[in-house]
């Protein structure tokens, strides 16, 4: 295991196989590319358990094996950005061999999540054995933050392969693209990754959004409210629209569908006006019950609210007031 803060890495001779039929051309304009991708992937989608969409430049988001799925395709190299559950790994594999025949240099954990690593150690399979350090294990590198790597390095769920790289703060390298990987400290746990593909202009989120529940906050790993939002709002730093703020930087969330920076604005606007009425609340001395009656998510509940399943309405609110109790207890004994 190498940590690190910057690496490039070089596929090594032979490694590289035949360009796929489906992204041999290279068309002059990304809109061209655009036309010439998507119409083949609905053909090859038809009775597929994961689906493949085309976001832009050179990334695509499959669904349907736990949590999004970010594949990165380059003309030597594939990356991906977590690789789903292990159940769905002969899926994944099947899904990304649609895409690109190339080898996979990289696996990206956004966290330790079952849904988002389950799968890796199947998928690493299909990546190349860099020799450029002794003992270095064959397959694709994994990158996790130390966090993440801490993690799964102690109890990793089943299928998952220990993270083979690691970083801290930030970590950048080149598949055709700038790629970098940011982390977000104290969001969804505290060893978040999101990742930004600098020429396509997407950014693959990991769990600090979805566009379709409120975050989950991992506090027995390191997660907090104010962690999420402050990610949120260094994601929406780096996202550039269209006019009207519609287009521009297109985001791959942890779960949900594509979406422009409006959504992630939307998303962070709805997650801090909530931890504001529940600061208020706390602050008048309201019990939890009494802040749950209140139903201080009353407006975003139909966006983003849930009665079941494992990430509800009330998880959500009950996280939210016991980050902001624990935070207003310390500023009152400071």
């Amino acid at each position: 295991m190498r940590v690190r803060n910057w690496r490039w890495r070089t596929v090594p001779p032979g490694a590289v196989l035949a360009v796929s039929g489906l992204l041999a051309a290279a068309p002059a304009t990304w809109a061209q590319r655009d036309q010439q991708i998507r119409v083949p992937l609905m053909a090859l989608n038809q009775g597929q358990a994961v689906q493949s969409w085309h976001v832009q430049g050179r990334v695509y988001m499959l669904v349907g094996a736990g949590s999004n799925i970010t594949v990165q395709v380059g003309d030597e190299a594939v990356v991906l950005v977590n690789a789903g559950r292990a159940d769905m790994s002969p899926q994944v594999i099947a899904a990304v061999r649609r895409l690109s025949d190339k080898p996979i240099e990289y696996i990206i954990d956004t966290s330790a999540d079952e849904d988002d690593v389950g799968g890796s150690s199947a998928v690493a399979k299909l990546g190349f054995a860099n020799t450029g350090q002794p003992g270095e294990p064959a397959g694709a590198g994994v990158i996790g933050q130390l966090m993440t790597l801490d993690r799964l390095s102690s109890q990793p769920p089943e299928g998952a392969e220990a993270p083979t790289d690691a970083f801290d703060d930030q970590w950048s390298f080149f598949n055709n693209e700038a790629i970098i990987l940011q982390h977000a400290p104290a969001a969804h746990t505290g060893g978040d990754t999101y990742v930004f593909f600098r020429r396509s202009d997407v950014i693959s989120t990991g769990d600090v959004f979805d566009t379709d529940l409120y975050p989950v906050i991992d506090a027995a790993h390191g997660g907090s409210i104010d962690g999420i939002i402050n990610a949120l709002n260094d994601i929406i730093a780096i996202t550039v629209p269209e006019q009207n703020e519609e287009g521009g930087t297109l985001m791959v969330p942890g779960h949900g569908r594509v979406c422009d920076r409006t959504e992630l604005v939307n998303y962070r606007d709805a997650l801090t006006i909530i931890r504001a009425r529940i600061a208020y609340y706390v602050g008048k001395g309201m019990s939890l019950q009494q802040i749950l009656a209140a139903r201080p998510t009353m407006d975003y509940d139909g966006i983003y609210g849930a009665d079941s399943g494992p990430w509800t309405t009330h998880m959500f609110v009950e996280a939210v007031y016991r980050d902001v109790l624990a935070q207003s207890r310390h500023v009152r004994r400071s």
